[in-house]
């Protein structure tokens, strides 16, 4: 149990997510100090405490210690998490989820009442302090905590409020999003390979190409339509290779994989129901 004035994080789950969150937020503090990892594995958890210089601790401990519980499971594992963690939290928590597809109203109902809660969905550019991380508030979080959520993240990245409702939209588009580019990049390269290219050189090109294209877009104002329409020149070569991807239904094979991930959250929301 915890006392009113309590501080600190515990970052509960130290997988790929948790990490990235995790290292950006220590980097940016430039100290480890008040954090601490709780890992399933007692390997991985050292790990994570040499390398990031925070402390370990087991899930009560964590609790005692910290007032943010920032919850970073699989969505699988988010239930069996919260039987465990349930008797240690109260009221005076903040608990910071950002478990995919999960409610906070799955959350709430497993812990103690009134315990407010905040869904995140952040990705992994977080990790190069360029993530975009959205949050929504539960029934018992306020204004203040959604501050202190955005506070928490805003070290590694943008952050964005919207109402939860629209959280697994999020999921598919700016959770799922790097690999989208990252496919679409890994693609690119292999054409210039299969164009003779060696791959180091293909590879500086596209990554480049794809940073240039990023700011751009953050900086311009522009349209992307316009951003494309001018590099399309009439009868050149940009517009031959725009008229193959359309031909291909790119396009909408891109808007049908983000409407599966956007599915795919909502199913496992509905995991324990």
């Amino acid at each position: 149990m915890i006392t009113a004035g309590r501080t600190g994080l515990a970052i509960i789950g130290g997988g790929k997510i948790g990490e990235a969150l995790l290292a950006g937020l220590v980097r940016q503090a430039g100290t480890g100090d008040g954090v601490v990892v709780v890992e399933r594995s007692p390997q991985r958890a050292a790990e994570l405490a040499e390398r990031h210089g925070i402390a370990a601790a087991d899930l009560a401990g964590a609790a005692a210690r910290s007032r943010v519980l920032l919850l970073a499971v699989k969505p699988q594992d988010i239930d069996g998490l919260l039987v465990l963690l349930a008797p240690h939290v109260t009221a005076e928590h903040l608990v910071v989820s950002v478990a995919a597809g999960v409610p906070t109203s799955r959350i709430e109902a497993a812990l103690p009442a009134g315990t407010p809660v905040v869904r995140v969905m952040p990705n992994t550019p977080a990790l190069v302090d360029a993530g975009m991380s959205v949050i929504s508030a539960g029934a018992h979080a306020t204004e203040e905590h959604l501050d202190e959520a955005e506070a928490l993240l805003s070290p590694v990245g943008q952050v964005r409020r919207v109402p939860e409702g629209q959280q697994d939209a999020v999921t598919a588009l700016s959770g799922s999003g790097p690999a989208y580019f990252f496919f679409l990049v890994e693609a690119m390269i292999d054409a210039g390979i299969l164009l003779g290219l060696p791959r180091a050189v293909a590879a500086d090109l596209i990554v480049q190409t794809a940073y240039g294209s990023a700011v751009m877009l953050r900086e311009s104002g522009e349209h992307p339509v316009q951003l494309r329409e001018a590099v399309t020149s009439p009868g050149g070569t940009t517009i031959a290779a725009i008229r193959e991807l359309e031909r291909h239904g790119v396009r909408a094979a891109l808007i049908a994989a983000i409407e599966a991930a956007h599915d795919r959250s909502v199913a496992l929301g509905r995991a324990a129901d």
